[in-house]
C-alpha cells in the first residue's frame, strides 16, 4: 500500500488547513485499518492528530479535538483532514498513515506517506 498526502504548503493564520491522503494498493474500507494523521513540529516529536477507521469512525487527539475534523472519500480512496484555526504553532510535517487492528497513537502505524511540509505564517 502507498499512501501520498496533498495539500497547500503555506497556510495564514486563523485559516483552515486541509490535507488529503491518497491512498493506493489497498482500500481504505477494507477490514480492520485505521487511517491517521500525524504531524511533527520542528525540534519536537510525532504528534498523533487522529484517524478514521475502514468503518468511517473518528477519533481524534484530545487536545485537537476542537478544531480537527477527518474524513473519507471511498470512491476516490481518500481520506481528508481539516484543521480550523491554525497558528503558527501548527507548523509541522504532516503525514497520513495505515494502522492495524488500532491506531489510537503513532507507534502503531506501518504505512506512511513520505511527509508534507505545511508552514502557518502570514
Amino acid at each position: 500500500v502507498q499512501l501520498q498526502e496533498s495539500g497547500p504548503g503555506l497556510v495564514k493564520p486563523s485559516q483552515t488547513l486541509s490535507l488529503t491522503c491518497t491512498v493506493s494498493g489497498g482500500s481504505i474500507s477494507a477490514d480492520y485499518f485505521y487511517w491517521g494523521w500525524i504531524r511533527q513540529a520542528p525540534g519536537k516529536g510525532l504528534e498523533w492528530m487522529g484517524a478514521i477507521t475502514y468503518s468511517g469512525l473518528t477519533y481524534y487527539a484530545p487536545s485537537l479535538k476542537s478544531h480537527t475534523s477527518i474524513s473519507r472519500d471511498t470512491t476516490k480512496n481518500h481520506f481528508t483532514l481539516q484543521l480550523t484555526s491554525v497558528t503558527p504553532e501548527d507548523t509541522a510535517v504532516y503525514y497520513c498513515a495505515r494502522a492495524s487492528p488500532t491506531g489510537l497513537d503513532t507507534g502503531a502505524y506501518d504505512y506512511w506517506g513520505q511527509g508534507t511540509q505545511v508552514t502557518v505564517s502570514s
